[in-house]
């Protein structure tokens, strides 16, 4: 039999005291957070051990959104493998496509025209911003904050106003092609893109003003799922969530690419790792890709948007139905693929939810030996064991709200 909480409060020594709060404590309870709950943000299920409200073990069981991406890769051309990319990050599928696309034009050493690579950059930042609102956004909405759902969700609607301008789809765009893109920016593009470019800073003012100091959001996130610098790094954690804990390290400044060493943006760096800091990070952020496109526009070069090997674009459609060579040559291209030298290669992007890698090992033709993802929120959630370990179980919400993962390409 227990004791009494009177005996509790006096006990005659340490060792005393220590037995009896061990004989109070019951048995602890084993609960599944998800893989159906809103605030996993998709088919994430945590096996949660809790001591009444307190967090003493958190085991994450990923793989139930598995569709075989890698292996897919493995059995189609190059090319054919672009509108998967879109289903990965399914948040920012034109940065995905980007990222692909740079990595086997690595593998065939080919470099876009200045223009083309303009074009992809506005295209990544784009994507930055919408899926940073819908993190913001989907964040407050898990801690009570609902307005500032509303407001992220506007603002995005606008993008993928843009989006559908550009390339036809709001959602699943596949713009990107390797050497290039589809099609050059429409008419009206640039005007559009500018009105909201003068708009956004308000409104993510109003986000701020809303969270940035609301008391019920600053108690639910501050000094909340602290990840230390030591253990970022440890953990391979990229993106906001790294940054978050005071790491200097961006893709886009560390191995620039897309001539973003051009384009004069900060790199924004917390200081305690909390929920609150990476809610400050991707706010910020938003603020540094509106910089950036800014500057995209400003100085938008001329010229061609694809590589200029001609055995690697498609012909144009007017000189396929005109041409036997351009025929044959679309032909070819279209069911075999571009012929890939043998090799392999890495080549990282700086995502909006970090590092999205793609390793290719080619033993020539138009279809990839092997392809493996480097899929950010993969590594990302691989620091929940350690980080969600005593905390009580309302702090998981805030937690994995503010490390903004995506089961799309988690569970590639």
């Amino acid at each position: 039999m227990g004791k009494t909480l009177q005996e509790i409060s006096a006990p005659d020594s340490a060792a005393q005291y220590h037995e009896a709060t061990e004989d109070m404590i019951g048995e602890k309870l084993t609960i599944n957070m998800g893989p159906s709950h809103p605030a996993t943000h998709g088919v994430l299920r945590i096996v949660l051990e809790l001591d009444g409200e307190i967090i003493t073990k958190a085991t994450p069981d990923v793989g139930f959104l598995h569709r075989g991406d890698e292996k897919i890769a493995e059995n189609m051309n190059y090319n054919q493998f672009v509108p998967y990319t879109d289903r990965l990050d399914y948040l920012a599928p034109l940065a995905n496509n980007v990222a692909y696309a740079l990595a086997v034009e690595k593998l065939m050493g080919w470099e876009l025209p200045p223009r083309g690579k303009a074009i992809r950059v506005l295209c990544c930042e784009l994507a930055r911003i919408s899926a940073h609102l819908l993190g913001l956004g989907a964040f407050a909405l898990d801690v009570g904050a609902m307005s500032v759902f509303l407001y992220t969700f506007t603002e995005r609607e606008k993008i993928y106003n843009l989006c559908e301008l550009l390339t036809g789809a709001r959602f699943t765009t596949s713009y990107t092609r390797v050497g290039g893109q589809i099609r050059d920016l429409p008419s009206g593009f640039l005007d559009q893109l500018g009105v909201f470019l003068q708009e956004i800073p308000g409104h993510l003012e109003e986000m701020e003003n809303l969270l940035s100091k609301n008391k019920i959001f600053v108690d639910r996130t501050r000094d909340v799922g602290v990840i230390t610098r030591e253990d970022a790094i440890a953990y391979g954690l990229t993106g906001p969530n790294l940054r978050g804990s005071g790491v200097d390290y961006d893709v886009r400044k560390a191995n620039p690419y897309l001539d973003y060493e051009k384009y004069d943006f900060d790199i924004p760096v917390g200081e305690v790792g909390d929920c609150y800091d990476r809610y400050l990070i991707r706010m910020e952020e938003m603020k540094q890709s509106t910089r950036i496109l800014h500057q995209v526009i400003a100085d938008l070069p001329e010229g061609e948007i694809n590589v200029s090997d001609p055995k690697g674009v498609l012909p144009e459609k007017e000189r396929v139905l005109m041409g036997m060579e351009e025929l044959i040559h679309h032909f070819i291209l279209s069911t075999q693929g571009i012929d890939a030298p043998e090799g392999e290669i890495y080549f990282g992007a700086e995502n909006p939810k970090g590092e999205l890698g793609f390793y290719i090992n080619s033993k020539g033709g138009g279809v990839p030996h092997r392809l493996k993802i480097r899929a950010p929120s993969f590594v990302n959630l691989s620091i929940l064991p350690e980080l969600l370990k005593g905390h009580m179980m309302s702090d998981t919400v805030a937690i994995l709200g503010s490390l903004d993962f995506v089961m799309g390409e988690c569970d590639r």
